[in-house]
This record gives C-alpha cells, structure tokens and sequence, in this order.
C-alpha cells in the first residue's frame, strides 16, 4: 500500500471512492428487477466494501504504529548527504574517498 507508509491519512481518498461506488450500486439496485442482476449488484457492493475495510485496517494499523523513522525512510538524496558529511567529519574513515594524484605520463 503506497499511501499508508508515509501518511495513514491518505487513506480517505480511496476509501470514500469505494464506499460511493457501493451506495450508487446500493441505489440502481432498487431499481432493477432481474434476479441475477440483483445478485451480481450485492456481489459487487461486498467486494467494494471489503476493500474498503481493508484499506480502513491497514490504515489504522500503520496509524497505531506511529509516524517513526521507521514509517517514512529518508529520502536517498538527503541519505547521500549526511553520508558526504560524515565522510568530510572524518567519522568514517574506513570509507574515505582516496586522495587523487596525478597519473604518471608514459
């Protein structure tokens, strides 16, 4: 689920799609007096439904787990410069950039 990692909020969006989707089928199926469209009409408000409940639980779920760090991973840009700050500090020297030198001419 795209939506639920940075922000569970999102979440609202799609979940009011589908539950419209199931109240205009919920509304022509009062209409309609064929059996088996009256069946595949219920059939297709379940399946909206259900993917709005789980949509609604996946999002309550990553809203329970917190907004951590751990939810939003930082972006590789700003992970490519801290990592360039700790180089230019020193912390890390095992990963130091080599010196340059000139190249001998033959």
């Amino acid at each position: 689920m795209y939506m639920s990692r940075c922000c569970p909020l999102m979440a609202v969006v799609p979940i009011s799609l589908f539950l419209t989707a199931s109240f205009f089928v919920l509304f022509t199926l009062r209409k309609v007096t064929d059996k088996w469209l009256k069946l595949l009409g219920y059939s297709a408000v379940s399946l909206l439904l259900l993917a709005a409940l789980v949509i609604f639980s996946g999002a309550v779920f990553n809203l329970a787990k917190g907004f951590g760090e751990m939810n939003c991973p930082m972006p590789m840009k700003m992970k490519k410069c801290s990592m360039m700050q700790m180089m230019r500090q020193n912390k890390m020297p095992e990963m130091a950039m080599p010196e340059k030198r000139a190249l001998p001419n033959e």
